[in-house]
């Protein structure tokens, strides 16, 4: 069955909501951050001439060059990283597929666990809010539904990708015009579009153009709604990615089992980081014979991987990490034999142009018609924070790194 999108604008505007227990705080001002991601759109996709809304935003407020994402260049470490301040490393969403110990294994498709807090370290901007008496909504964000951080947001939807894009903006405009208190002082907005597209046809194609265009309208349609009520001269707009994408051909494959036995490895996530549990005993041989194995692979163990990459400190990164170089797929032989030949991908090295992220940004706090320098996603966090008065938890971040964005 159907649903009619009125009906399920409905069940938004109702659904996960909880009673607000406020926390005895001094008044803060009203300042408000709605924070969208664009899944997957790449920096420079801001200069293809497809996205005037986008434009206008950065025309009248702030834009940077580029993003530094987090490493992994992957969907849930850097969303979440965004929204902590903190590295993967530190918040232990480490990759898109993790093993635990304790836990067992995370995947992103697992409802369960995307609802256990146990697997989503730090304190999320929307439990920072709820902690210090300011509502929160997220329209869909990883971590959103796990109460991480010890506060779930007011306001949270499950995840349903089929949910009708435009009804999305309509139920986070409805959010904002409820009355000062009510209203969320922070709302979370997600959209996949460009990064499947992206994934399907690769990062150069007219799909991922459709889809560029497509995303635009529905910032437009939020910057459009929140004029008509009002509400611009208090909402900060924040639009951000988590990664970029590259072209991700059929014919730049590395076959793990080309060098090594499988039975020797726990793979637990494949590529383009790989990331392997050796069986007891099997380290050092499948370390080197890895190492050995193709001038486009970089094999390190865990205390050896790049300062650079942050990626050291958790006991969730597996013993053995593969970083494939700029298209290249890590895979098995099996893999190879039903490969379907995936457009564009995303995961390497957070240092390549093709990864970089965005960032767009208007409203009272911030300067007009700026372009600053790159900044790592981890200051995002610290940004929003201090826009909304809130004092931030522990994170890896600092004001300082972002303060050129800002009016005052």
């Amino acid at each position: 069955m159907r649903c009619h999108p009125l009906l399920l604008l409905a069940l938004a505007l109702a659904a996960c909501s909880q009673p607000i227990k406020p926390d005895t705080l001094a008044p803060l001002p009203d300042q408000r951050v709605i924070l969208i991601s664009l899944d997957g759109f790449r920096a420079d996709f801001l200069d293809r001439g497809l996205s005037p809304n986008l434009a206008a935003i950065a025309d009248r407020g702030v834009r940077a060059r580029w993003m530094t994402p987090a490493f992994p260049t992957l969907t849930f470490p850097n969303h979440y990283t965004i929204v902590t301040g903190l590295h993967p490393a530190h918040h232990g969403m480490v990759a898109n597929t993790i093993r635990d110990s304790a836990l067992g294994v995370f995947r992103m498709s697992d409802t369960m666990a995307n609802r256990d807090p146990r697997w989503w370290g730090g304190e999320p901007i929307w439990a920072t809010a709820e902690k210090q008496g300011r509502r929160a909504a997220a329209f869909f964000w990883p971590g959103s539904e796990s109460g991480a951080g010890g506060r779930a947001p007011s306001r949270w939807l499950p995840f349903d990708d089929k949910f009708p894009d435009a009804a999305r903006v309509d139920s986070v405009l409805h959010w904002a015009s409820q009355p000062p208190g009510t209203a969320p002082a922070i709302t979370t907005l997600y959209y996949s579009n460009v990064d499947h597209a992206g994934h399907d046809s690769g990062p150069d194609s007219p799909d991922v153009d459709s889809a560029i265009v497509h995303v635009d309208r529905m910032v437009g349609r939020l910057v459009t709604g929140l004029r008509e009520r009002g509400l611009t001269d208090r909402t900060n707009i924040v639009v951000v990615s988590d990664h970029g994408m590259a072209p991700r051909p059929a014919t730049k494959l590395i076959a793990l089992d080309d060098f090594i036995s499988l039975s020797d490895v726990n793979v637990v996530e494949w590529s383009p980081v790989g990331m392997l549990i050796p069986a007891p005993g099997r380290d050092d041989d499948v370390y080197q014979k890895l190492r050995a194995a193709s001038p486009h692979l970089s094999v390190y163990r865990r205390a050896d991987v790049p300062e650079r990459f942050h990626f050291r400190d958790s006991p969730r990164i597996p013993p053995l990490i593969l970083v494939a170089d700029e298209g290249w797929s890590i895979t098995s032989r099996s893999r190879v034999a039903s490969w379907r030949a995936q457009g564009g991908g995303h995961g390497w090295d957070n240092a390549l142009p093709s990864m970089r992220a965005i960032f767009v940004a208007a409203g009272p706090a911030f300067r007009s018609g700026v372009v600053v320098d790159p900044f790592q996603n981890i200051h995002v966090y610290s940004l929003m924070t201090h826009i909304m008065g809130l004092n931030p938890a522990p994170n890896d971040g600092t004001l300082d790194s972002v303060r050129t964005l800002l009016r005052q």
